[in-house]
């Protein structure tokens, strides 16, 4: 969490004044932003296309740990949470809105931390602060953003629209945040511990950035747009590979085979998860918030990204409803299980 002895109680402040003075520094960009925040409601003129619209909360003590995210990290991540929904769609995000409960533990400098993730998150991605909301919380850190985009109508992508035969493509690699994550996780209960140990996480550094700070794929949807390919399908690997598959092949009605030996990795990710005793495979299919592009590709498409080193084919749909299968490096086919991030586990606690 946030530390500094030198802190102002939010209720110095207040919340107009708090909302006035983390969003200050925020220019506007866009020209579909007619009035951004300080009135009752953001004005956007967006008659231009079509508009895509997405929310996402993130919570502390379910989504976050802040004994090991810094809130800076924090206020970017929960942007770019949001950006990847509008590029899954084939979009470009314009403008976003924040909106955070906290809890008085949290002084105004954590959230001008928070605030300053947040707007480095706005300034690379070119989005504008258009308003939000905050009020008090009794449990720690919410924070819910709601990103709006824009597209051609033409080029909207949705989840619904893959065919069997068409290639499954993944940008990126994979696996690597999840393994991030335990690595966090470890250190967490080394440091209970040792409290004057010092990781040093310098061997798994990117791993943990995958984790702690990851980036929206803004690049792949103007690659894409480069070589004219509109994707079939499109979702972002949020949850895990699995999951996003399963999705996929529902909305669409197609089932889908994956080759495990087409699975991209960063070598640090293997090592790590040998390190971890973890099946590197496992860690590829079923670990979330990578971020990352899935893609429904014609096969006449496929010589326009042939060897592209952010691209990589990893199977294709099949006429087989809803049947994912993955295919061993054995050239063995076995069902395809969703073991990803779930909301509202039953095994979860109150």
């Amino acid at each position: 969490m946030f530390e500094n002895k030198n802190t102002t109680p939010l209720s110095e402040i207040g919340e107009f004044g708090l909302i006035d003075h983390l969003t200050k520094n925020f220019p506007v960009i866009h020209p579909s932003t007619l009035k951004g925040v300080g009135d009752d409601a953001a004005v956007l003129n967006l008659n231009e296309g079509q508009s895509v619209v997405t929310t996402d909360l993130l919570i502390e003590g379910v989504h976050f740990d802040l004994s090991y995210v810094p809130l800076k990290h924090l206020g970017y991540k929960s942007v770019m949470v949001n950006l990847s929904d509008v590029y899954a769609m084939n979009a470009h995000p314009t403008q976003i809105t924040v909106s955070l409960a906290v809890s008085n533990r949290f002084p105004l400098e954590a959230l001008e931390e928070l605030y300053s993730g947040i707007a480095l998150a706005c300034k690379n991605y070119k989005v504008d602060l258009v308003g939000g909301d905050t009020s008090s919380s009794s449990t720690g850190l919410i924070i819910s953003i709601t990103a709006v985009g824009q597209a051609e109508e033409k080029k909207i992508t949705y989840r619904s629209g893959a065919k069997a035969n068409d290639l499954l493509v993944v940008s990126g690699d994979l696996g690597g945040a999840y393994m991030g994550l335990q690595v966090l996780e470890r250190e967490k209960e080394v440091f209970k511990v040792s409290p004057n140990n010092q990781p040093d996480l310098a061997l798994y550094s990117y791993c943990v950035e995958r984790q702690l700070k990851p980036e929206a794929r803004k690049d792949i949807i103007e690659l894409l747009e480069e070589v004219e390919i509109v994707p079939n399908a499109m979702i972002d690997i949020s949850d895990g590979l699995s999951s996003e598959v399963f999705h996929l092949s529902k909305a669409s009605g197609v089932g889908c085979d994956i080759y495990e030996e087409k699975l991209p990795a960063d070598p640090q990710t293997s090592s790590t998860a040998e390190e971890f005793k973890i099946n590197s495979s496992t860690a590829l299919l079923n670990g979330g918030e990578d971020y990352e592009l899935l893609m429904a590709i014609k096969t006449e498409d496929y010589d326009k990204i042939k060897g592209h080193p952010l691209l990589t084919p990893i199977g294709h749909f099949t006429d087989q409803k809803e049947v994912c299968n993955l295919i061993t490096g054995l050239r063995q086919s076995i069902p395809l299980q969703a073991q990803g991030w779930k909301n509202f586990n039953k095994d979860e606690s109150a």
